[in-house]
């Protein structure tokens, strides 16, 4: 089944780019609608009910971020942007959006964005990634009192989540199925009151569930994890 795709932007030759790159190299994405600001990107994503929003930051009437938090979580959001600016970022991380685009982002990369998206992996840009997760992590979200409700193995799935293991390696390491990794996920998500995996990630280094140099603190005597934290191309920061 095809991923059902809705471009907000304002600019007309975004719209037809992305659409083209999608029609040309990527059959298995829908471009289903094409909104030309973010009034008109929320109405689409209720009437359509697409997977994914591909959404500006900057557009008239209403903006990317005030727009993703109208959108039902049940529909990602995948935020695109030409602005690199820690603002941009952090707006779009408190909206609860799955991923942050540069909008000359080559196309190979902005479909494996979407795919990424759809799969449940959180993408960050390469620029944005590591320097900007730390900063927002200092004065952004808050774990408060919802991270008490977390059991010691969702804590530690919580802590491979924060280094951008997919469900797929967190069952790996933790030596469960695939769909035991993905439960526990979807109750993190739930108990921390977040939206997106990108939040999950970040709450997980307030809680310093993860430790330097690329390393997952693990409870219950396991090894961490050295492997790094994977921007688009290698891998997302907080992933399915």
């Amino acid at each position: 089944m095809a991923i059902r795709v809705v471009l907000t932007d304002d600019e007309a030759a975004i719209r037809t780019g992305f659409s083209l790159i999608f029609e040309r190299y990527a059959p298995d994405i829908e471009v289903v609608g094409c909104a030309v600001d973010g009034t008109e990107g929320v109405n689409m994503a209720r009437e359509l009910r697409p997977d994914i929003v591909l959404m500006d930051v900057r557009m008239p009437r209403t903006d990317g971020i005030s727009a993703t938090r109208r959108i039902s979580p049940r529909t990602k959001v995948l935020m695109l942007t030409n602005f690199a600016r820690d603002a941009y970022v952090f707006g779009a991380m408190r909206a609860g959006c799955s991923g942050f685009l540069l909008k000359n982002v080559e196309p190979e990369r902005l479909i494996e964005g979407v795919r990424s998206v759809h799969r449940g992996e959180g993408v960050l840009a390469p620029e944005v990634t590591a320097r900007l997760i730390d900063a927002f992590a200092a004065r952004s979200i808050s774990a408060g009192d919802e991270a008490e409700a977390l059991t010691p193995r969702e804590r530690q799935v919580l802590g491979y989540l924060g280094r951008g293991l997919s469900n797929t390696q967190i069952a790996a390491r933790l030596q469960m199925a695939d769909a035991t990794a993905k439960t526990h996920v979807a109750r993190i998500l739930a108990k921390l009151n977040v939206r997106s995996r990108i939040q999950a990630a970040i709450v997980a280094q307030e809680l310093g569930l993860t430790g330097r140099g690329g390393e997952a603190r693990a409870e219950g005597g396991e090894e961490p994890y050295a492997g790094p934290v994977r921007p688009l191309g290698r891998r997302s920061v907080a992933a399915e």
